[in-house]
């Protein structure tokens, strides 16, 4: 754990103080954290709760959960859970949440420390186990995937999660290395891999940043598991209850816009029927206009400049 916690003070959470005051909890409000990272968000929202509030802190990650525990467990406002944001409507049922939780935010993607010990396998830029598992007790790792993995779903991943134009020439370079039993087992031999089967090099990013990115959606469930999250949503919030999500891949931030956008409006009613039944009505309200993070923020956390957060609240 002396990595997780050398790398704690080196994580920038993005948007923390957008985050918490557009989530303006109530002071006996309850919070849910379901994707604590390493505490950044947490840390405000605790600012705001008073003795009677409550803060959910939740990861899939180990050393988040051990960070959490060493930062707030001794904080009685906090519920510590190890688990995916997926089983948030499992949460909600197995802990008596429903309809409570007036907080809850999701920062999707990896953190910081994910990406800088080498061991995770999250990184081009750091030599380690190509694993990439955001949970390392769960799954197959990113290795295991490739060598599965047919040349038409290696193609359809690079090309739908990492937006690489290249999908097939990438595809066809890890189909020949594993059929001639070289399939990398480390990060940057994938990377060099990658970078040899590209004609072209962008300026400014590494040739192996859109496979790597398609590998860690892939590998974790990232989409279905904010499917699933964005699923329990409704079960969740009180009335006037918010939920704020950070996003920093046009997939998911798509995901999100269309997920509020069909939970505010009633949308084509059949003829003859002058009023949406109750399952057709509104029941989140959009609060404000997309946030992103403004220069002074970019300028010192890079990570900041892909992020935009969203912001809805439950109606009564």
């Amino acid at each position: 754990m002396a990595g997780a916690d050398a790398n704690q003070g080196m994580h920038r959470p993005v948007l923390v103080e957008a985050a918490a005051e557009v989530l303006s909890p109530p002071t006996d409000g309850v919070c849910i954290d379901a994707t604590f990272g390493r505490g950044g968000h947490a840390a405000r929202l605790l600012e705001r709760l008073g003795e009677g509030g409550e803060l959910w802190l939740i990861d899939r990650d180990p050393d988040a959960i051990a960070a959490a525990q060493r930062r707030f467990g001794a904080d009685p406002r906090c519920r510590i859970r190890r688990q995916s944001f997926a089983e948030l409507g499992a949460l909600a049922e197995r802990e008596g949440l429903r309809g409570r939780v007036d907080a809850l935010l999701l920062d999707l993607g990896v953190s910081s420390p994910q990406l800088d010990e080498p061991e995770r396998g999250f990184s081009f830029r750091h030599d380690g186990p190509l694993d990439m598992r955001m949970d390392p007790d769960s799954g197959p790792t990113a290795r295991d995937w490739l060598a599965g993995a047919g040349p038409g779903e290696i193609v359809r991943v690079l090309r739908t999660y990492g937006e690489e134009r290249y999908a097939r020439r990438v595809a066809n370079a890890i189909v020949r290395a594993r059929e001639a039993g070289a399939l990398p087992e480390r990060t940057t031999g994938l990377a060099e891999l990658v970078a040899a089967a590209l004609p072209r090099h962008e300026h400014h990013k590494h040739p192996a940043t859109r496979t790597f990115q398609a590998l860690r959606i892939v590998v974790n469930g990232e989409l279905e598991a904010l499917e699933a999250a964005l699923a329990a949503v409704r079960s969740l919030l009180a009335p006037a209850g918010r939920l704020a999500v950070i996003s920093f891949h046009s997939l998911e931030d798509r995901m999100v816009k269309r997920f509020i956008r069909d939970a505010s409006r009633v949308g084509e009613l059949p003829p003859g029927v002058p009023e949406p039944p109750p399952e057709r009505r509104p029941w989140l309200r959009p609060v404000g206009r997309p946030i992103r993070a403004e220069a002074v923020e970019t300028e010192g956390n890079p990570r900041a400049r892909s992020a935009v957060m969203r912001c809805a609240e439950r109606l009564a």
